[in-house]
Order: structure tokens, then C-alpha cells, then sequence
């Protein structure tokens, strides 16, 4: 039996979102638009909107779909500003940032990845991102500073060169803390170095690829 996306993605919005309190006209008609199930594997796209982690190549998730909706809504984009997003994934965030922002860059660490978000972001006609591969954990750095930083995998605490990656009056989405209680965390940065912090949600999200990475010892 065939499944009915519209009909799955509405379920979705009405029965997952709202109830999380994503109230955001914006947010709520964006993920009633874009085709979540045109960026999941295709084994799993009958999984596109349940409330899981939907599994990627690579050993890599989607995030869960209430996540998304609460990062999307805290984060309160604007048309003229510019996101860095770390960790591509599926590609399915970047079309949702893409959606409310000027431009979206996406550092993405495998390859394998890259190839497929970046295809699936230009069958679905996505043409304001470029598309990285690079480990920011490793020495990768943008060009320049941006308005929002989104950070799509946890951190135990947030790596001081993702600070410097925003503009003063930006924000950044990231959660830290170690599994399974995890912090979703929205910070704004108010002068060079001031912060300002808000605890969005409670979540459990996989490690950045390389952020518990053992420091190198010299002998």
C-alpha cells in the first residue's frame, strides 16, 4: 500500500509539532512544504515523519522532527541574515534554513553525505547553500562570521572557535552535556564577548564526529 506524504506530513505538524509548542506560523507552514521524505534514505521514507531519529549513512541521524520545529522557532531567522550549519547530514535542516535565510554554508565531514544532500537539495530546487566537506573539529573554519550558527551534533561543552563563528548579535543552536540528559541551548551573542543563554529543551542528541577527541599528547 502506497503512503500518503501530504497526508503523513500534516499528521506530523498537528500531532508532533504544535503539541511540543511550536506555535511559529513561519516554522509550522515551512515543515508542511518542504518534502522531509525527499531527504531520508529510501529505505526509511515511510519513517520520514515518525518522532525517531531517522538513520543516515555513515553512522549518522536525522534529527527528530520536534527538534527541528524547536530549533527553527528559538532561532527566529530573518531574511537577510546568513547561517553556518555544521554537519549537513541529509540535507533537510539546510532546506529548512535556507527557506528562512538569506544563504546557508554546510560543513558536512563525509563525503558520502555531501554528495547526497547536496543532490537531493538541488532536486528540490534549494540554490541559496554551498556545500563543504571539512572537520570542524580538525582545523576546518569559514570564511567569514555569520548571523546563526546551527550545530546539529552534541557537544560536551561548545568549542570556543564556534563563539567566534558568530557575528555580535547572532545566535547559535547547539546542545551539550552527555548522554542520555542533554541540554538544547540557544545563545546570543550581545558584544564581542558577552553572551546571553536560554535552556530551550531537555534531548539526547549523537556526538559531533571528533568532538571527544583525545588531546594529543607529546613526548
Amino acid at each position: 500500500m502506497s503512503m500518503n506524504f501530504d497526508e503523513a506530513r500534516f499528521n506530523m505538524v498537528e500531532q508532533q509539532i504544535r503539541p511540543w509548542e511550536v506555535l511559529d506560523s513561519r516554522v509550522l507552514s515551512l515543515l508542511e512544504t518542504v518534502h522531509r521524505e525527499d531527504f531520508v534514505p529510501v529505505r526509511y521514507r515511510k519513517l520520514a515523519f515518525a518522532d525517531i531519529a531517522v538513520p543516515l549513512e555513515c553512522g549518522q541521524f536525522m534529527m527528530r522532527p520536534k527538534i527541528e520545529a524547536r530549533m527553527l522557532q528559538a532561532l527566529n531567522l530573518r531574511e537577510d541574515e546568513t547561517v553556518l550549519e555544521i554537519g549537513t547530514g541529509s540535507g533537510f535542516t539546510t532546506a529548512c534554513l535556507a527557506a528562512l535565510s538569506k544563504h546557508v554554508v554546510s560543513v558536512e565531514l563525509f563525503q558520502e553525505l555531501h554528495e547526497e544532500a547536496s543532490r537531493k537539495l538541488q532536486d528540490n530546487k534549494v540554490s541559496n547553500v554551498e556545500l563543504f566537506v571539512g572537520d570542524v573539529m580538525g582545523g576546518w573554519q569559514p570564511e567569514q562570521a555569520h548571523d546563526v550558527l546551527v550545530v546539529t551534533g552534541s557537544v560536551s561543552e561548545v568549542p570556543e572557535q564556534f563563539r567566534g563563528w558568530v557575528n555580535p548579535g547572532g545566535r547559535m543552536f547547539v546542545v551539550t552535556g552527555d548522554s542520555p540528559a542533554m541540554e538544547a541551548r540557544l545563545l546570543t551573542r550581545l558584544t564581542v564577548t558577552e553572551w546571553a543563554e536560554e535552556s530551550l529543551l531537555e534531548t539526547d542528541l549523537p556526538r559531533l564526529v571528533n568532538a571527544d577527541s583525545p588531546p594529543e599528547f607529546e613526548f
